[in-house]
């Protein structure tokens, strides 16, 4: 993958997060090998669509058009929870909430080879990995990723040693192996990485995004709970029975609501950190907070996928399924207990929802808009938020990509607008967007939202 200038550098990119961190690998079963392997071309096919979204002026074009998927349970594959003795006083672990660790063995006296493996397939290219390893003595080695046939690396790895402070790898120590040959490619997309590192007793943790579980996220909300016009509530269950909560933030009577999502997809961390500034925003003090909340109700389940989260999951929930195109038939538990959570809403006082935002990461920064024929409750909306809220920020010019009149209606942001009427948005955040402007465009944006919606016409609302 090409990275952004910021993260090649010499000196490392700190990123604090003030978390306590979580993670997991396991051995992949015979039998599964066969499947993988002939599935390869599905999924290669996949990568491929996904990746050729190729710029046109300057602008990624973004993802390949969605498709209407099957929703019914499907197998996953469950890691093999462990820590593993490599051999010469090292070790490595995945035995924690949100890790990836599928195999790992010491190659030769100077190389330790790890394999990454999805839940199942055929899956979204978001090779997610997270492990720990430590040395009884000091020892410099090199750590090779690797993944199933027909995957390739995306995320760049993340480094900590307390699990609290992260840092981009030295690209020095960073060799990718052999690309993937596509045509028109403006990724680089290799089979396998190679790092260099250092290890010795204290333990670092390696993962290709900040990690954030269910239990941070948990603690997080119980922040948040402490102020007195923000409350939370478990709406339902996932598969593996973790609660998914809710937050509601306003006094209002809920005739005048927003609704916000996050985690569908559990690799996707920079969604998430652009998420939280935006509820804070909601949720601070200043005037027009204040107003806002006197108005509207806002409505946020900040992760929606847990067991994908906990789990160290690519892209599915533990039903081995996209959530995000599972928003027309309701298969999964965790998208059944969102959908009838905010109907209730709507139902117990006559209530609307004005806007309705999802966030997600991807490649690069891209907004994802219902298309502007289509007037909900309050049209023209999206357009100004996303117009406003970043035409202050130095040289950055914001890639919207409307959707199409008749596109299907299977994710969040559809079921948003054809269900409730909210102008909704998908609100994508780059792999590599530096942290600051995550923060930035969150916040900015919650700003925006707020002063729109107390400007428009009362008789319109």
């Amino acid at each position: 993958m090409l990275l952004p200038s910021h993260w090649h550098t010499t000196n490392l990119l700190l990123i604090s997060t003030n978390l306590n961190i979580l993670a997991v690998p396991f051995q992949l079963h015979k039998h599964l090998v066969k499947s993988f392997r002939s599935q390869s071309i599905l999924f290669t096919t996949t990568l491929v669509l996904t990746i050729l979204s190729c710029k046109e002026g300057g602008k990624w074009k973004g993802q390949a058009p969605i498709e209407v998927v099957e929703t019914y349970t499907l197998p996953i594959q469950k890691q093999q929870i462990g820590t593993f003795d490599l051999g010469n006083g090292i070790f490595a672990t995945n035995d924690f909430p949100g890790a990836r660790l599928n195999g790992v063995v010491q190659s030769n006296d100077t190389l330790i080879t790890a394999l990454i493996t999805s839940e199942n397939t055929p899956i979204n290219p978001s090779p997610w990995y997270a492990f720990k390893i430590w040395s009884e003595t000091s020892q410099q080695m090199h750590l090779k990723i690797t993944y199933q046939v027909g995957a390739n690396h995306r995320y760049y790895p993340k480094l900590s040693y307390d699990g609290l402070n992260w840092a981009a790898l030295d690209s020095s120590r960073y060799t990718k192996g052999e690309v993937l040959d596509i045509e028109n490619n403006s990724r680089e997309l290799p089979t396998s990485i190679t790092m260099k590192l250092d290890l010795k007793p204290d333990t670092l943790w390696i993962s290709a995004q900040e990690l954030i579980t269910s239990q941070h996220v948990k603690s997080w909300i119980d922040e948040l709970a402490q102020l007195p016009y923000v409350s939370t509530t478990s709406i339902g269950e996932s598969r593996e029975k973790r609660s998914i909560h809710s937050l509601k933030i306003g006094n209002s009577d809920d005739k005048k609501m927003i609704m916000v999502i996050s985690r569908q997809h559990p690799p996707e961390v920079t969604g998430y950190l652009a998420m939280k500034p935006f509820i804070e925003v909601i949720s601070g003090d200043s005037e027009l907070a204040e107003k806002f909340r006197s108005e509207f109700n806002t409505y946020v389940v900040p992760l929606a996928n847990p067991d994908g989260v906990d789990n160290g999951h690519w892209r599915h929930s533990v039903g081995g399924i996209d959530l995000n195109r599972d928003w027309a038939n309701f298969n999964q538990p965790e998208t059944t207990a969102i959908s009838e959570f905010l109907n209730e809403r709507v139902a117990a006082n006559n209530g609307k929802f004005y806007f309705g935002v999802d966030f997600h990461s991807t490649w690069e920064d891209i907004y994802y808009t219902s298309n502007p024929e289509l007037k909900g409750n309050a049209p023209g909306l999206v357009p100004k938020v996303i117009e406003q809220s970043t035409r202050d920020i130095p040289g950055y010019e914001p890639n919207i990509r409307p959707g199409k009149i008749d596109g299907p209606r299977i994710n969040s942001s559809s079921y948003f607008f054809h269900q409730f009427g909210a102008e909704s948005l998908t609100f994508e955040n780059g792999d590599d967007t530096p942290r600051e402007l995550l923060k930035t465009k969150g916040k900015a944006s919650a700003e925006k939202l707020m002063e729109l919606l107390l400007e428009v016409d009362p008789s319109l609302l």
